[in-house]
């Protein structure tokens, strides 16, 4: 018997559905294979129970693998962006809406995936659509200040003083006081244009900051969320995410 084949049959326990065990991690949705190597070097995997640190390990979907005692699973991960247009509702499941994001992208694989966060039917932007419930938590919860960049049309120009009151803080209601991490003019002959950066997740919050102080917000467009942009994405069309890309998302999500 070949070395490579006792390897499969003493981790697996089957032939059926044999992959590297890199792989399983990658399509679990820990980090890429590359990533997957050196878990398995630093003994941060268990197959079976058994810490293994030998990357030529192949496993089957039998198998129990563990990343730091947290159970892994074989399906793959898809994550892809899509640049929303206007119109559109941010649900899974909507029988009254005439125009669904899920409609823009169900054709993209045969995985089911969902909308990471909100955009509201108005909003523009860099829609984020996975299967990886772990990260999607990690991405929206308010803990881990995700950051996100919008770019706004208002109905008039906005005051530098204005500016200053959003880095300072809003109060949108109840006594809530919500500050942008800065709020800059991206096009200086028209001061009606701010580029917003926020940390908050709160519903309409870019919306509600704006009218609290006078404006009226025209056109609303995500152009950055953590750490992803829509450089060169279409209106209306979607792309899977580089590894490069899925890499920084899973930053910090899996310590």
């Amino acid at each position: 018997m070949n070395k490579s084949k006792k390897k499969e049959i003493d981790s697996a326990g089957s032939s059926d559905n044999i992959i590297r065990l890199n792989r399983y991690i990658a399509n679990s949705g820990v980090c890429s294979r590359r990533d997957a190597d050196t878990l398995i070097s630093k003994g941060d995997i268990s197959v079976n129970g058994k810490i293994i640190t030998d990357m030529g390990v192949k496993v089957s979907r039998k198998d129990k693998i563990r990343y730091r005692g947290k159970l892994l699973s074989a399906e793959k991960k898809v994550y892809l962006i899509l640049n929303k247009p206007k119109g559109y509702v941010t649900t899974t499941d909507d029988p009254h809406a005439d125009k669904r994001v899920m409609d823009l992208i169900k054709r993209a694989c045969t995985e089911r995936i969902y909308p990471v966060g909100r955009l509201d039917k108005m909003t523009t932007g860099l829609l984020l659509f996975t299967n990886d419930g772990a990260l999607a938590t990690v991405l929206t919860h308010p803990k881990f200040n995700k950051k996100k960049i919008y770019h706004v049309f208002l109905d008039k120009p906005v005051t530098k003083n204005d500016l200053v009151k959003l880095t300072e803080g809003v109060n949108i209601g109840n006594d809530e006081i919500i500050p942008a991490d800065s709020a800059t003019y991206p096009d200086t002959d028209d001061k009606s244009q701010i580029g917003i950066e926020i940390h908050s997740g709160q519903n309409r919050v870019v919306r509600r900051m704006f009218e609290t102080l006078g404006y009226k917000v025209k056109k609303l467009d995500r152009v950055y969320y953590a750490g992803l942009t829509k450089m060169n994405l279409p209106r209306g069309k979607w792309r899977f995410l580089t590894e490069k890309e899925v890499g920084i998302l899973k930053r910090g999500s899996y310590k």
